[in-house]
């Protein structure tokens, strides 16, 4: 699901190296029909998904004679999830991965999580499904799958907190001043990962490690306060598990998306993947620092949301605020502003169904736009 974007195209790569390990049930993508195409066709996938109807047409001809089923739209998405697949990579950005990922977990498979948004929208909910399904749910972000390969699920009674590395992303050393007039270039332009550019603007505002401690809390079971943030911008480390003896156990590599999504894949096996070996003598130093909160907000305003279960809000505010901040239509400061503005604007709510969740994030949106013009 989200074959064409940044984790799709590394998870690609490293199902193209390993043939005789994968079968391909289907890929998906938003609107890339030419990416799409030339995988499935790689790939011998066995459906290609479009979610944009009107790129039904183009990714018809595109893989006319393939012997490869074709479909379009919202509906086409979930049929894809609902193929008798043993994985599904969840790699759509954003809200609209949501009903796809319950899909998939709603027939018992393994889902490999790199859709944070979905966890944080309908966590509860989620959680749930994958109990009373019998799902897995295995974690894709290097900080998640960092903790996962660390953390005692057996004993969890002697694990005392864990930390959740950030890269500072490019304007650590900025001044708030300074942050007022970037633009979208520079915010794009990451010092250490190669993103899409939602993933790219919440790493610069620190909007994703606030995702990602939302995740973090679902993911493993924690209340917020047990879960901490650490800037290192060698993103070496990629998280740590603190132990109630002392013990720090930490999973450290080259920053390489290839690497978690391999442990993915694979797990509780290995599989080879193309990513430079860490050679900590070359690098001889990794630094850290505490993140600064006046210039970063949106880890408070996230660990807010948390705590209030308001983490639609917060998530529907950010999608539209990044959005409007491509489109030069907002400033880079204006992205926490809305979103904390959201967070004290609505109401907590259970996440009963995906309808109530649905509804509330269409609120959200519609009221972020309005604020915004």
């Amino acid at each position: 699901m989200g074959s064409t974007g940044s984790v799709g195209t590394s998870t690609v790569d490293l199902l193209r190296r390993s043939p005789e390990l994968f079968d391909v049930e289907a890929l998906t993508a938003n609107r890339n029909v030419d990416l799409l195409a030339q995988q499935a066709v790689e790939l011998n996938a066995k459906m290609a998904v479009v979610a944009d109807e009107e790129s039904y047409t183009d990714l018809k001809s595109a893989l006319s004679g393939k012997g490869i089923e074709v479909a379009a739209g919202e509906d086409a998405l979930l049929a894809a999830a609902a193929r008798p697949a043993d994985q599904v990579m969840a790699a759509i950005v954003g809200f609209a991965g949501l009903a796809p990922t319950l899909t998939a977990i709603k027939r018992g498979a393994t889902i490999l999580l790199a859709n944070k948004e979905a966890l944080v929208c309908a966590g509860d909910l989620m959680v749930e499904e994958v109990r009373k399904n019998n799902a897995t749910l295995l974690p894709v972000d290097s900080e998640h799958s960092a903790i996962f390969q660390v953390f005692d699920f057996d004993h969890k009674s002697g694990i005392d907190h864990i930390t959740l590395t950030a890269s500072g992303g490019p304007f650590r050393c900025f001044s708030k001043q300074e942050m007022a007039t970037v633009i979208p270039e520079q915010a794009l332009a990451h010092p250490n990962w190669d993103m899409g550019a939602k993933i790219s603007i919440d790493s610069a505002t620190m909007m994703n490690k606030g995702l990602e401690l939302i995740e973090a809390a679902y993911l493993f079971g924690l209340s917020e306060d047990r879960i901490k943030v650490l800037i290192h911008p060698e993103s070496i480390i990629h998280s740590t598990v603190s132990y109630i003896d002392g013990s720090v156990l930490a999973q450290l590599g080259n920053p390489d998306m290839r690497t978690p999504i391999a442990c993915a894949l694979a797990w509780p096996e290995r599989m080879k993947a193309p990513v430079k070996q860490l050679n900590l003598a070359d690098i001889s130093q990794l630094t850290f620092e505490a993140p600064d909160h006046d210039k970063f907000p949106a880890l408070e305003i996230a660990r807010q949301a948390l705590r209030e279960h308001k983490t639609i809000a917060f998530n529907a505010a950010n999608e539209i605020a990044v959005e409007a901040f491509l489109q030069t239509r907002i400033s880079f400061l204006g992205i926490s502003e809305l979103v904390e503005k959201a967070v004290h604007t609505f109401d907590s709510i259970g996440t009963v169904s995906l309808e109530t969740v649905k509804m509330l994030d269409k609120e959200v949106r519609n009221w972020s736009k309005a604020q915004i013009n």
